[in-house]
């Protein structure tokens, strides 16, 4: 269970964001990668180098080092969500001259090499996504992913059994299954939604009177499921006013996806582990800056793309930090 939503300022700056809801334990860290480094293809044992670096919030396990979201040098941001039930990657071609991606390395890969949405495009036509088991589910792991560039330009990327399909996502707006496609044309079922309050009504002799401000967001739906959670995410993003500058737009970001944060507790699975919200982050693509606050420590913190000297990757630390109240 997550949620992406992409916010821009009167300025232009474009803000990407997301909450990490999971039912697994995790311990995500902030990484910078640099220029050049080099990693191997879990799949053929091949060298690949990244030709730009890129900050990134990951886990390093078993001597993996997987990204769920991160943005590069070139202001281009992906996130990886959930996609239970939906996603169905290929599997390997024998002499296909495509480079085989493990589905956990996709972001890794794309941060590396890619600097728009339509570079993104390109790309695809050469690799193949192949499913394969993760150190932190131990099942391979069902996945889509959102991208968006300094251009405004935002995607959504599925495999299914219709095979790969890249979205243009015009709304900004990704949670989990069904498809993107199912959840762009249930938001037709909610056209009665508005932020103005609804006109009193006679039903035969009798007044009815709105109980208060908010009577027009009646139709909104109020779960956590994954379509309550696209149409809450997408009607506040449409509906909030622009934000005039890059610090409010992460602002507004943090304000939509709070819409839809999970509280321990609300959302219990079959294995009887908490489904909630590990952590919420934006990234002002145009900067290059990432903020982030997690379920224990609402503060929020914020880490910056910068050059680096070394070859390897340099861990910012954990994303969980000590509360701190400030007194007055």
């Amino acid at each position: 269970m997550c949620t992406a939503v992409t916010v821009q300022s009167l300025q232009g700056d474009l803000v990407f964001g997301r909450t990490m809801d999971f039912s697994h334990d995790i311990q995500p860290h902030c990484y910078m990668v640099p220029r050049n480094y080099t990693w191997i293809n879990k799949l053929n044992g091949h060298v690949i180098r990244n030709s730009y670096r890129f900050l990134g919030i990951g886990q390093a396990l078993d001597g993996l080092l997987a990204f769920f979201d991160g943005v590069n040098e070139h202001g281009f941001a992906v996130a990886a969500l959930y996609f239970a039930g939906y996603a169905r990657y290929k599997a390997p071609q024998p002499g296909s001259t495509a480079m085989p991606i493990a589905s956990f390395d996709f972001i890794h890969y794309i941060l590396g090499n890619c600097t728009t949405v339509e570079d993104l495009a390109v790309r695809l036509k050469n690799i193949d996504i192949i499913g394969m088991t993760d150190p932190v589910t131990r099942i391979v792991a069902p996945l889509h992913w959102i991208a968006m560039d300094r251009t405004g330009a935002c995607v959504v990327l599925e495999y299914t059994e219709r095979g790969g399909e890249l979205h243009h996502n015009f709304i900004g707006v990704l949670a989990n299954s069904p498809d993107f496609g199912w959840h762009m044309t249930n938001l037709n079922n909610y056209t009665e939604a508005t932020p103005h309050q609804i006109p009193q009504a006679l039903w035969g002799s009798v007044r009815l009177t709105p109980f208060g401000q908010a009577g027009g967001t009646v139709p909104l739906p109020g779960g956590y499921t994954s379509p309550e959670r696209f149409i809450r995410t997408a009607y506040l993003k449409t509906h909030i006013p622009a934000p005039p500058d890059g610090e409010s737009a992460v602002i507004a970001g943090f304000h939509i996806l709070k819409s839809v944060s999970i509280p321990k507790g609300a959302v219990v699975t079959s294995r009887n582990t908490d489904d909630y919200t590990k952590y919420t982050a934006m990234i002002n693509t145009r900067k290059g800056e990432y903020y982030f606050q997690t379920y224990d420590n609402p503060q929020i913190y914020k880490a910056r793309l910068q050059k680096l000297d070394t070859a390897q990757p340099v861990d910012l630390g954990q994303l969980d930090q000590p509360v701190f109240f400030e007194e007055l």
